[in-house]
């Protein structure tokens, strides 16, 4: 039997079980598990655990809030020195964080970053200065162009314009 304790884990089974969205190259191959990794650590930050939560409290701690600002920042110039080549790695510079492949790294960073950094007008968004992360944005918008990504961000859609729902699927034609 097996158990997966995260989702890192599971992007490695399909990485490396299934050769799914993950590179060949050994180096490439331990480059996408180490940022798969490495959005596991960072995103509760981000997401629930940390800095979203803090929007809808019904008290306000301004050295809590500054604090975990700071980390989400902080984490977002990591993505954007990254995906511009900046930080003197071999697979920087995009289009994607592993180079000319789209591989399971940008599936798990983008569902947290990438979707975050779509919306740089909302609160938090402003607040962070989302917009300021040229890389980040670019990279954002060229995953989300994908058709693939487009069908995916529909599936179990139960809200929003009913074009955009699909309660359930079974197969491709389901999206038709």
């Amino acid at each position: 039997m097996h158990v997966w304790s995260s989702q890192s884990e599971s992007g490695v089974c399909m990485g490396a079980d299934v050769h799914m969205f993950c590179c060949e190259d050994p180096k490439l191959r331990a480059e996408c598990i180490s940022w798969l990794f490495w959005q596991v650590g960072a995103a509760p930050s981000l997401g629930g655990g940390g800095f979203k939560s803090f929007f809808s409290a019904d008290v306000k701690i301004e050295s809590a809030i500054d604090k975990y600002a700071l980390e989400v920042k902080r984490q977002f110039d990591v993505l954007d020195r990254h995906l511009g080549g900046k930080d003197g790695d071999s697979t920087g510079g995009g289009p994607y964080m592993l180079g000319k492949q789209y591989t399971i790294a940008d599936v798990a960073i983008w569902t947290w970053y990438g979707l975050r950094a779509l919306d740089p007008n909302s609160v938090d968004g402003e607040f962070l200065g989302l917009s300021s992360y040229p890389n980040v944005m670019a990279w954002a918008q060229r995953v989300a162009d994908r058709k693939a990504v487009q069908r995916g961000q529909r599936v179990n859609q139960v809200w929003g314009d009913e074009s955009e729902q699909l309660a359930e699927r079974h197969s491709r034609t389901d999206f038709d």
